[in-house]
């Protein structure tokens, strides 16, 4: 067996209509399967088939706040992202602890990201895996995109 990736991944939410209104239109997600009855909704992400999140609504008191990551192009993530999810009103924020709020780099992976929430307060990221050497371990710093482009070789 050789594990490819991650194909699904499932979190819980108070509303799932407003969810679904979240996940659908304000980030463009594929509706593919909803039911009301049973109050789940799945989405495509990328290409039909080819990951999917599902959204189950549970009573308030049985949500923990998760956190995961969209695979974005880094470009898309350095030039276009922040003014995404602007238009949207949504609000972003990194690790830099400068007041910039613009994407952040994790030097050691290294990738560029930005981070916001859902409805429920789950911790979404839009993240771009950038080209360059793998950082040691030791090396953890979260730098602006203009600073690695100075340190990444």
């Amino acid at each position: 067996m050789k594990i490819k990736g991650l194909y699904e991944t499932h979190l819980f939410v108070e509303n799932l209509q407003r969810s679904v209104d979240f996940y659908k239109d304000t980030l463009g997600l594929k509706l593919c399967r909803f039911s009301k009855e049973r109050k789940i909704a799945f989405f495509w992400i990328g290409e039909d088939k080819q990951f999917m999140l599902g959204l189950w609504e549970k009573p308030k008191d049985q949500i923990d706040i998760r956190h995961f990551a969209f695979e974005c192009d880094p470009l898309w993530v350095h030039n276009e992202s922040l003014d995404f999810l602007k238009s949207r009103n949504i609000k972003s924020w990194n690790f830099l602890n400068d007041g910039s709020e613009g994407p952040m780099v994790f030097v050691w992976m290294p990738a560029i990201a930005i981070y916001f929430s859902d409805p429920d307060g789950h911790e979404l990221e839009f993240i771009g895996v950038l080209e360059g050497k793998t950082k040691s371990n030791e090396e953890n710093r979260i730098v602006t995109y203009d600073e690695w482009l100075k340190i990444k070789d």
